[in-house]
């Protein structure tokens, strides 16, 4: 039996005394793309960032076999875990490259002299951040943007990436490009955790689905699966046909 690469059981999290993760239980199987969907306010940023050691929270996190709930932001990055946080959080007067070359931060610190050579990997997804690579980040378009966010990401070249509603604001041509763009990420191996509203684009390519509740997880399966639940339909998907 295949060991996760991600397992959390039992977790609990919030703000203060405020607990908005009431004991969740999920799990991610290498070179697998799970997503977590779910209403405004139930909970999906809040998972993340406790996965990502932002916030603390009380249960299990297991990564790679290793409990990682009492380490450190820096400790997980470092064992290969990134997150694209939803705002981006870009360094918009530096460039595109100044931009990346710091997300190879990890590389540099495991002492891997060829870590700079993960910018044509980068640029060879991201053909239009190599066109931009001189430009200042925050005169990119919104697209760009998360472009960049991801690309800085996968500098790091992460076990774990986790992306916090990447299809945010963005058009829907954009929209539909993120989202390929997933798709061809999977093919390379590295584990994926996708919190997104667009339930419908997101469980078309994730292999799991998680559906968070008012802090709960209400229902879970085969994304295939979830895809075709008459409540998740109801829901979250409506009876429109797939446009992005």
């Amino acid at each position: 039996m295949t060991t996760p690469l991600l397992q959390v059981n039992g977790l609990r999290a919030g703000y203060g005394r405020a607990e908005v993760l009431h004991g969740i239980n999920l799990s991610a199987n290498k070179g697998s793309v799970i997503t977590v969907i779910g209403p405004n306010g139930a909970g999906k940023s809040t998972l993340l960032n406790t996965l990502m050691g932002i916030l603390p929270g009380q249960g299990g996190i297991q990564f790679d076999g290793k409990p990682i709930l009492d380490t450190t932001l820096e400790e997980r990055v470092m064992q290969g875990v990134a997150l694209v946080p939803e705002k981006r959080e870009l360094f918009g007067s530096m460039s595109v490259q100044d931009n990346l070359v710091l997300g190879g931060f990890r590389q540099m610190r495991l002492k891997n002299a060829q870590w700079r050579d993960r910018l044509a990997d980068v640029y060879d997804l991201f053909p239009r951040l190599k066109e931009r690579r001189i430009q200042l980040a925050g005169t990119l378009s919104g697209g760009e943007r998360q472009m960049l966010a991801v690309g800085r990401a996968l500098m790091s070249r992460p076990s774990l990436l986790m992306l916090d509603e990447p299809s945010l604001g963005l058009a829907p041509l954009v929209v539909r490009e993120i989202f390929n763009i997933i798709t061809e990420l999977r093919q390379t191996g590295v584990t994926i955790v996708l919190v997104e509203q667009n339930a419908r684009a997101a469980l078309a390519v994730a292999d799991y689905g998680y559906v968070l509740e008012m802090g709960e997880l209400s229902v879970h399966g085969p994304a295939a699966d979830l895809a075709e639940d008459p409540r998740v339909i109801a829901t979250y998907l409506g009876s429109a046909k797939k446009t992005a």
